[in-house]
């Protein structure tokens, strides 16, 4: 393989770059692997069902309305900043830089635990073959599996997460098989007579407020869509291609989890059985196509995950190469951090950075990651939208390559569909409270270090590509437009 043609680096006068050599296809193959439907609909699907029994239909249907809000929203504010930063990098430049860094701090250690919860479901799917597994053995190991696959070039990347993500695909449309030629009830008992399993067996009346918070779980099912914008710079015509990818991985995500989750309610010998089943996937294909099936869509599963590793991997990863460019932490950090590798173009000491602190969290208390990372996303998402409506106000997004359509509509309802989700979070003792009080520790936490370190040497650079039109130039010093509220006017250069 020939060495890719890297960009000017740092040293040249321009800020470090990574290489830009993906299609909208590749990177909507890393985003669908980042999404993962097929871990979705095993993982966190039989969660939603257990909550509104045949009623997670709607809950489904529901939260893929809410995605769409989001998506638009994603589309337009990464059609005007498609930076490797991400969220972060767009609202710091539309809402202001404090608001920034603290997206920041929610995103990098939401990142970099959740890398750790989903490789922690390698173990339990390959467990059907070899008995005894060690969990978190297991999942540090396909964390530092996915580090290396992701210091290579980009392209290399997409078409490794190509291939395990049309498995993933196969494996659904296998189960959407099952259900559709074996189908026991009509498709409107979904909509009219959603059921639940009762408290003392048998099945009771799905009622609408079960069904709705069961949403508050299905939205999270679809996230990942908004990723393609941490590709931004490494995407050819980034300006439309990130918004494109972001609504396609929209789309197709939907359809891959609701379609073969609908065949699974309609296809089931037994509802009863199915929702008093511990693992109700499990059940569904063992009955429907026998153990060997069961086994090799298990390992399928497995293979997902790892896919699903990968391609947060390489995300993360660039959200620290962006946060090192961007000069927050110390100087040899920051230049560790911006470090791209000479032949493939990437953030290779960033992603090595990722895959070991990745792999540590591998070994903390899973109930404990699931709090740390429960609602920092609902934050970010509230950040998004209001970044959304801002940056109409104030031209920080007038360059914008998309404009979404009946604005305001879109950021407004999913502020309102997110205000719900805190609600349902803060009356959950177990998980969604404390995962609520961490949320605000980390806020307050980002907050300080801002006002006590960043303020005090002098602001917070947000340096951005070469083409970013809301960035400070390669050569501004620190102090710069430091850190107040005062976005930057995308006129700007």
């Amino acid at each position: 393989m020939s060495a890719p043609e890297v960009r000017p680096p740092a040293a040249a006068g321009r800020p470090p770059a990574l290489h830009r050599g993906l299609k909208t296809i590749g990177a909507l193959l890393i985003v669908l692997s980042a999404i993962t439907p097929a871990s979705s609909v095993f993982i966190i699907a039989p969660g939603v069902l257990s909550q509104a029994g045949t009623g997670a239909f709607l809950s489904f249907a529901a939260a893929g309305v809410v995605g769409i809000f989001m998506a638009f929203v994603y589309a337009e504010l990464a059609s005007a900043y498609p930076l490797t930063g991400g969220e972060y990098a767009i609202v710091g430049r539309t809402l202001g830089r404090p608001a920034g860094f603290i997206v920041l701090g929610l995103i990098l250690i939401t990142q970099l635990l959740i890398l750790a919860v989903i490789a922690l479901g390698v173990g339990t799917y390959l467990g059907v073959l070899i008995d005894g597994l060690n969990a978190p053995v297991v999942a540090a190991i396909t964390v530092a599996a996915a580090t290396v696959i992701a210091i290579f070039d980009i392209k290399v990347n997409a078409v490794v997460t190509g291939i395990f993500l049309a498995i993933e695909m196969i494996a659904l449309v296998v189960v959407a098989a099952l259900g559709f030629v074996n189908v026991e009830r009509p498709f409107t008992e979904l909509l009219t007579d959603p059921v639940v399993a009762g408290d003392g067996g048998g099945l009771t009346a799905a009622s609408a407020g079960l069904i709705a918070a069961a949403t508050a779980v299905a939205i999270f099912s679809y996230n990942g869509y908004g990723s393609a914008v941490y590709f931004g710079e490494e995407t050819h015509d980034a300006h439309r291609a990130v918004a494109r990818t972001v609504l396609w991985a929209l789309g197709i995500t939907v359809a891959a989890e609701l379609i073969p989750i609908t065949a699974v309610l309609l296809g089931s010998p037994d509802v009863n059985q199915l929702l008093a089943s511990e693992n109700m996937m499990d059940y569904f294909i063992t009955e429907r196509g026998g153990d060997t099936l069961n086994t090799v869509i298990s390992l399928s599963i497995a293979l997902a995950i790892l896919n699903a590793v990968i391609a947060i991997m390489l995300l993360t990863a660039r959200l620290i190469f962006s946060s090192g460019r961007d000069r927050t932490w110390v100087p040899k950090v920051d230049r560790a951090f911006a470090a791209v590798h000479p032949r493939f173009g990437t953030p290779w000491i960033a992603t090595i950075v990722t895959g070991v602190l990745s792999a540590a969290a591998c070994f903390l208390d899973e109930k404990f990651l699931l709090v740390v990372t429960g609602t920092s996303l609902v934050a970010v998402y509230a950040a998004l939208c209001l970044a959304v409506i801002v940056g109409r106000r104030n031209g920080t997004t007038a360059h914008a390559g998309y404009k979404m359509p009946w604005f305001p509509v879109a950021p407004v309802a999913a502020l309102g569909a997110l205000g719900y989700v805190i609600y349902q979070s803060a009356k959950d003792p177990e998980i969604g409270r404390p995962s609520l009080i961490v949320t605000l520790s980390v806020i307050v936490v980002s907050a300080a270090y801002f006002v006590l370190v960043l303020r005090r040497r002098g602001g917070w650079r947000l340096t951005g590509a070469a083409d970013d039109p809301g960035g400070d130039p390669a050569g501004a010093p620190a102090g710069d437009d430091p850190d107040a509220g005062e976005p930057r006017s995308s006129a700007m250069t």
